[in-house]
């Protein structure tokens, strides 16, 4: 399976609840937290949901 390399180049300040639950829920707490998650559905969706926020690379 993927791995994704997740890290966070935006700030919460101004977001939805929603999308600061989903940057805690992905392991990210501040800008360039960097966080790598196998590339799950669950996983792939909330990236989806907080894409604006991040960038995601694949890593091996």
């Amino acid at each position: 399976m993927a791995r994704l390399k997740i890290t966070q180049t935006r700030s919460v300040i101004g977001t939805k609840q929603n999308h600061r639950d989903t940057l805690r829920t992905l392991g990210l707490k501040r800008v360039n937290d960097v966080s790598v998650k196998e590339a799950r559905p669950e996983v792939l969706g909330m990236v989806h949901t907080v894409r604006h926020l991040i960038t995601v690379e694949e890593v091996d």
